[in-house]
């Protein structure tokens, strides 16, 4: 039994995608096979992925990274969840935590006794039980202790950085390992005349690049996998209607450690709280306001300063319909878009690079393999794509058209089913290769008013005072809250940048 294996990999483009597919594979293929990555110091990265979820923990645990180095090589801070503000109804907010609400103790879910604890009147909110909010709320943070016994236990995180110097910092990683970085723009892409591979890309100045397996992480662009191959692009605008951004810097405010998304007329703002600065953003739908509104409202709901002038992004929601066609494998935007509503955008590209790690091909590029990696990539897509849908489905906002839209809109099968089902009897519904979490899908639900019609029916056969057992609870996380350091304190001790 033997397989021929790959000898030259070529990286098209920089920025995170590029540079964390670059150290990735230059951590698991130590010998034997060349990995060269092209980019051009002239072409801008879009350079918004500020935010992320806690599977970047295990990444950079691959990569044998420092937590504490890469904090302060990135200018990082914590991150416990994501406040929303005016998504379910104007004035209302909520939080999507790291984490539990509650403990379980028994086979009825504590949201149900939460439920049933509000029926009764006797319930705090919900944010109230969950431990990552106890501590975000008093800007603290510590990590999770290793005892599942204690309440702090019970909550995960995730960090915010500068995408910007990330992907310098892998830079670094990945050319210590072998990386060859070659500066210049790509001019045409030549195609094998038979199997229609791609043999070579031709720079500017007439340098050739040829190799076996081609990596697209050309961006927004998609130089390889749609200029070259036309793979074709599956678009979900009808259900995600924004297609721009903003991005602004400001001064450092308050030092949060969550991300914090604002609902505006025709789209959203984002706040993400870094060492040296705040990031903020204002993604919205061209089909509902102008560019030069979304800028002045933008920079009009500043919590601090600007450090410079908004910088526009444009982008069409929705994915590649193949995420592997022939030799070329699509890593970041080149794949698709998801707005970063859910700070998701990171975490595409590293799944991406985990199957590419698990589905890696040798000379022969069987097709199986291709087919395998695109089924699950694109059930990824889809997953992620229901849960962002369903924040603006579940509204009831009627102030603007976009919000008028997006409550009318039909929506997919399988998110109206899962929708449907907990609106019932606050079932939640998992599905295969599912990102988020039931506590992740009934922050939402709950947190924009999509109430079950009834209770779970086991928990008529339990003999428990729900008010009171959350209110053990809630004690013992306002207790265990107070006892964690401040976040700034935190930074400061372990991270803090130079």
């Amino acid at each position: 039994m033997s397989s021929r294996p790959l000898s030259s990999i070529v990286i098209v483009g920089g920025g995170s995608a590029g540079w964390m597919t670059a150290a990735a594979l230059a951590c698991n293929i130590r010998q034997n096979c060349s990995i060269t990555l092209i980019e051009s110091e002239e072409i801008g990265t879009v350079g918004v992925g500020e935010a992320t979820i806690p599977p970047i923990r295990s990444f950079n645990q691959m990569l044998g990274i420092d937590e504490a180095t890469f904090l302060k090589a990135t200018r990082g801070s914590f991150k416990l969840g994501i406040q929303f503000v005016n998504w379910g109804r104007l004035g209302h907010r909520y939080f999507h935590p790291f984490g539990s609400f509650g403990r379980p103790f028994d086979l009825v879910q504590p949201h149900h006794h939460w439920l049933r604890a509000e029926a009764e009147g006797r319930a705090a909110p919900l944010d109230d039980h969950c431990m990552a909010w106890a501590a975000a709320r008093e800007n603290r943070f510590a990590p999770p202790a290793a005892d599942p016994r204690s309440i702090l236990s019970t909550y995960d995180y995730a960090y915010h950085f500068d995408a910007g110097l990330y992907a310098a910092h892998l830079r670094q990683y990945a050319e210590a390992r072998g990386v060859r970085r070659i500066e210049g723009k790509i001019a045409d892409v030549a195609l094998h005349g038979d199997t229609g591979f791609v043999d070579s890309v031709r720079l500017e100045d007439g340098r050739s690049v040829a190799g076996q397996l081609f990596i697209d992480c050309s961006g927004l662009r998609a130089l390889l996998i749609e200029g070259a191959l036309a793979t074709g692009f599956e678009d979900w605008s009808h259900w995600l209607p924004c297609d721009r951004a903003l991005a602004v810097p400001s001064e450092r405010g308050a030092f949060t450690p969550y991300t914090r998304s604002t609902a505006r007329p025709a789209g959203w703002q984002w706040r993400i709280p870094l060492q040296h600065r705040t990031g903020n953003g204002h993604v919205y739908a061209s089909a509902f306001m102008d560019d030069q509104t979304a800028a002045d409202l933008l920079l009009a709901n500043l919590e601090d300063p600007a450090l410079a002038d908004p910088r526009p992004i444009r982008f069409r929601t929705g994915r590649r319909r193949k995420l592997w066609n022939r030799n070329v494998i699509a890593v970041g935007l080149s794949s698709g878009f998801l707005e970063p509503l859910e700070s998701t955008s990171l975490h595409l590209i590293q799944t991406a690079i985990s199957k590419i790690l698990a589905f890696f091909p040798d000379e022969s590029f069987d097709p199986r393999v291709t087919d395998a990696f695109n089924r699950i990539s694109i059930t990824e897509y889809e997953r992620i794509r229901d849960f962002i849908i369903l924040h603006y489905k579940l509204t009831e906002r009627d102030d603007s058209p976009l919000w008028r839209y997006c409550a009318a809109m039909d929506i997919p099968d399988a998110l109206a089913d899962k929708i449907a089902h907990f609106r019932h009897a606050g079932r939640l519904l998992p599905s295969d290769l599912d990102l988020f979490a039931p506590p992740s899908w009934l922050a939402v639900h709950l947190g924009q008013f999509n109430r079950p019609e009834r209770l779970d029916p086991m928990i008529a056969y339990r003999d428990v005072d729900s008010a009171a057992w959350l209110a053990r609870i809630k004690g013992a996380m306002d207790q265990a809250a107070q006892g964690l350091p401040t976040h700034a304190d935190y930074v400061a001790r372990l991270c803090a940048a130079a």
